[in-house]
């Protein structure tokens, strides 16, 4: 009886410190539920079950038995579900969206807000909040970074280290004098032809630009910068441009915790599990092989993939990620009756080696020509008219959209079938100097956007209302850009950018993955 009151008071207190009320008979099924869990483990647990509680879309302080009863169940759940979440293909529609709250400062699922649940035809106000929320995860994370945070009160401001502070562009335009050394958060825009404006939420300015630096990046039209400057009779004259620093995903966590931002079935961000962590370092044979171009139609493509699976076939990959376009001649009225046949064969192929058959998986990710709804992104897989036979014949093949994302233990890793190396350089407001080192001004132009197509949507068109799934904030451990680009490998915010080339045109080039390790290696099937 003596320990049923002390968890009571326990129980009590934990819910008066966050501001909340329990009614008896949820204070009563919670005191039972802990009766049975030891005394060193309770403070965790309580803690566990008090997350679990703030998780759910709660009308008031007062807590309600069933709200407490989906959080005790949420909590037991989480132990056992290591084991079913070692491999997951999502795909971009089934993304969970969540949305940064300035008053609360933290990120809530959508189902808390006042949002309604996504479309494909977007309303109006859908391409505004898109880049406005663009905009707001930009500004709360470069408010966290060490140059930007103002000094605590009465702290000593150490020597040479200067602190910025952002400005609006509203208290820009209130300005009746001359702002010298002024830093904004903005996006560029050309709202008239040949004339570049910067815009944030409060308004637009005129951009003078003609002695501005650019530091490393691709900037284009649309994405945010720091523009660094001074303003004058309604001009903003820049003197340099940077990219938002960007922010790796363990800093992200420290401060919004376990939220998975990722998706997939675990309720908590996989990057927490020490059992996963253990599984993927204990297996070292792990593999992922990345092909992209895989024009099944080409003769000696399907001869290389032959060859690559006889390779293989002694040591079986974990998966194989074959991305679009899947037809070198996409178009004619033909297409989609040589694409079934094309599969057919490459069924006949793996169904050829039947360790590879049965033990590799298979996840197909659509090209900006296969057939499908034209180029809007996310992309939705491969209509189940064209691939219904491949799946029976194939089981373990998974036909997903573009972008997807496939969480491997521990890993979080986005893979996109998009040309945005040529695209991002086409639309450059200015190139940078250094064209030898594109494949590096790109990377770091994705990771401080936060966003996979930093692009105007005439250039790169977007469901607005499904633009969160192309977000990769918190960075993801690897991202796989499937681009006609030369093949690259570049490691930047502990995320390794992964380019494999096309296939078919690079002399079948195609990378390999090991998750245990985390490198990637370069592999060409040539002369054999």
């Amino acid at each position: 009886m003596d320990v049923a009151r002390k968890i009571k008071t326990k129980v009590s207190a934990g819910f008066k410190m966050r501001g909340l009320i329990l009614r008896p008979d949820a204070s009563r099924y919670l005191v039972e539920a802990l009766e049975s869990v030891n005394a060193s483990e309770l403070d965790d647990i309580m803690e566990k079950v008090l997350d679990a509680v703030e998780k759910q879309p709660l009308s008031s302080s007062m807590i309600e038995l069933s709200v407490v009863e989906s959080a005790v169940q949420d909590c037991t759940q989480s132990c056992d579900e290591t084991i079913d979440n070692v491999f997951n293909i999502i795909g971009a529609f089934d993304v969970p969206r969540y949305i940064y709250s300035i008053e609360r400062k933290k990120f809530l699922p959508i189902s808390m807000t006042s949002h309604s649940a996504p479309s494909l035809c977007g309303l109006a106000k859908d391409k505004a909040e898109l880049f406005r929320e663009r905009y707001t995860i930009l500004q709360q994370r470069i408010h966290r970074h060490q140059l930007f945070t103002p000094p605590a009160i009465g702290a000593a401001v150490e020597e040479g280290q200067n602190k910025f502070q952002l400005k609006t562009i509203e208290a820009l335009l209130g300005s009746t004098a001359k702002l010298g050394e002024v830093i904004v958060l903005g996006m560029i825009t050309q709202l008239k032809e040949g004339t570049f404006f910067l815009e944030d939420p409060s308004g637009t300015v005129k951009l003078e630009m003609s002695k501005a630096q650019f530091h490393n990046g691709l900037y284009t039209e649309s994405c945010f910068v720091l523009a660094e400057g001074w303003y004058e009779d309604s001009v903003f004259h820049v003197n340099g441009f940077g990219f938002p620093p960007t922010e790796s995903s363990s800093a992200t966590r420290a401060y919004y915790g376990n939220l998975n931002f990722f998706g997939g079935p675990s309720t908590t961000s996989v990057k927490a599990s020490a059992k996963l962590k253990q599984l993927e370092e204990e297996n070292e044979d792990a593999m992922f092989v990345i092909v992209s171009d895989v024009w099944l139609d080409n003769v000696e493509v399907m001869e290389k993939l032959n060859m690559m699976f006889s390779g293989y076939a002694s040591m079986p990959p974990t998966c194989f990620i074959l991305c679009g376009n899947f037809s070198s001649a996409p178009y004619g009225k033909t297409q989609i009756k040589s694409l079934k046949d094309s599969l057919k064969a490459l069924a006949d192929a793996i169904c050829a080696h039947p360790s590879i058959h049965s033990s590799c998986r298979f996840v197909f990710v659509p090209g900006p020509e296969d057939p499908g709804p034209g180029t809007i992104l996310p992309r939705p897989p491969l209509a189940d008219y064209i691939t219904e036979e491949f799946k029976q014949r194939v089981p373990f093949s998974v036909f997903t959209t573009n972008p997807c994302r496939i969480q491997y233990c521990s890993q979080e890793i986005v893979i996109i079938r998009e040309d945005m190396v040529n695209k991002m350089c086409r639309n450059c407001v200015r190139l940078p100097n250094n064209n030898l080192d594109i494949p590096n001004h790109f990377v770091k132009t994705i990771l401080s956007q936060g966003h996979l197509t930093p692009l105007p949507l005439y250039v790169s068109p977007v469901f607005w209302a499904y633009d969160y799934s192309l977000r990769v904030y918190p960075v993801p451990d690897v991202i796989i850009f499937a681009d006609k680009y030369d093949p690259f490998s570049i490691k930047n915010t502990d995320c390794l950018c992964v380019n494999p080339g096309s296939f078919p045109k690079s002399g079948f080039t195609f990378k390999v993955y090991y998750p245990s390790n985390r490198t990637v290696e370069d592999s060409k099937l040539q002369g054999l």
